[in-house]
């Protein structure tokens, strides 16, 4: 008798909604027995963490607002990943938009419309997104350089320059020698809802709309769901599969880079190292819990900022360290990763050979 595993000719619905919850069901007890080897009660610290993340209209907010980068750029992600393209560089797409929109904010400001300020803003931060993410997209497509090394790299570079500009060429001399850029003028300032969440949260839920139906029920969608599973096939069918690699991933970037431009103009307003929080990576989850789906990152998303904010609750309370978060995400990654094998394949039993049980 041996295991094997047979792919599957389709992914039942059950199968693509089972798999993320009975991956965080696991995750969560794997955790669980991490807090007990700690002598802490899992119980207490998961309710701790949820109240700090949702027990009030103000904790919810500042869930609100971590979730909001987090849908962003788990969206962008989501449209590469359906292509096989790794892009694991959201995080230097969101900085480099981050820096993009400070540049229009703070030097190009005299130069455009007050009215026009804001868009300018946002759209710079996609572009610059959009730029980023296009340079490993034409090494694959031109080159065959392999993306997730290439992407992973110029996370470090954007993070570099980012640093070395509020730290450095653009820091405010008025800031007391605190690294960081001057502040917006006002008419850059992304508007808040409620508390501090702003209107980046309006942009990913209507973004996430607008990527279901492009990715369901249009010809582009099509063309990515075929490459994504047989580029062969893709390419016999007539599919241009460098362009729609290419567009793709600058829109991909393009929804990270915006992520970048809302957080720099909706919180802090001015460039500053509370950009870098490693929403990139975490947006990896994201799309992963989500199976790729357009509206499920966004559940995703709050889950992930949830966890993020819980920890900093759990922190006080339970005397642990705030990366109990962190923690958790790391532990919600393998068991997904793992799920997702059985997404497409399933196990089967042969008991002799030339014999398989049905």
């Amino acid at each position: 008798m041996r295991l094997y595993f047979e792919k599957r000719k389709t992914s039942s619905k059950i199968v693509l909604i089972c798999v993320p919850i009975i991956s965080l069901v696991i995750s969560l007890i794997l955790t669980g027995f991490l807090l007990l080897v700690f002598g802490v009660n899992p119980l207490a610290t998961f309710s701790a963490m949820f109240n700090g993340a949702f027990g009030s209209s103000q904790n919810f907010a500042e869930t609100l607002v971590k979730a909001v980068p987090l849908m962003l750029t788990g969206l962008g992600v989501s449209i590469a990943f359906r292509l096989r393209f790794w892009n694991i560089g959201a995080e230097g797409q969101l900085v480099l938009g981050g820096v993009a929109a400070t540049w229009v904010a703070l030097f190009a400001s005299p130069y455009i419309p007050a009215f026009l300020l804001l868009p300018s803003v946002l759209l710079a931060g996609a572009l610059a997104g959009a730029a980023w993410a296009g340079v490993p997209a034409l090494l694959k497509t031109r080159l065959q350089v392999d993306e997730t090394l290439t992407t992973l790299m110029l996370n470090y570079v954007a993070i570099l320059i980012a640093e070395g500009l509020f730290y450095g060429a653009w820091r405010d001399p008025g800031g007391m020698g605190f690294p960081g850029t001057a502040r917006f003028p006002q008419a850059a300032w992304l508007p808040r809802i409620y508390g501090r969440v702003h209107y980046g949260l309006v942009f990913a839920l209507i973004l996430a709309v607008v990527l279901w139906f492009f990715i369901y029920h249009t010809k582009w969608g099509f063309e990515l769901h075929m490459i994504g599973k047989n580029r062969t096939a893709a390419n016999y069918l007539g599919v241009n599969i460098k362009r729609t690699i290419l567009v793709s991933i600058l829109i991909s970037g393009a929804f990270s880079g915006l992520a970048g431009a809302s957080e720099v103009a909706g919180l802090a307003r001015r460039l500053q190292e509370g950009l870098i929080q490693g929403y990139g990576y975490t947006a990896i989850i994201v799309a992963w819990m989500a199976q790729l789906n357009p509206f499920a990152s966004i559940a995703a998303a709050i889950l992930m900022a949830a966890l993020l904010v819980g920890g900093d609750q759990v922190q006080m309370m339970m005397r642990l360290p705030s990366a109990v978060g962190l923690v958790m995400q790391g532990m919600i990654l393998f068991p997904l990763l793992a799920g997702s094998l059985f997404s497409e394949y399933r196990l089967r039993i042969s008991r002799t050979r030339g014999e398989e049980t049905p």
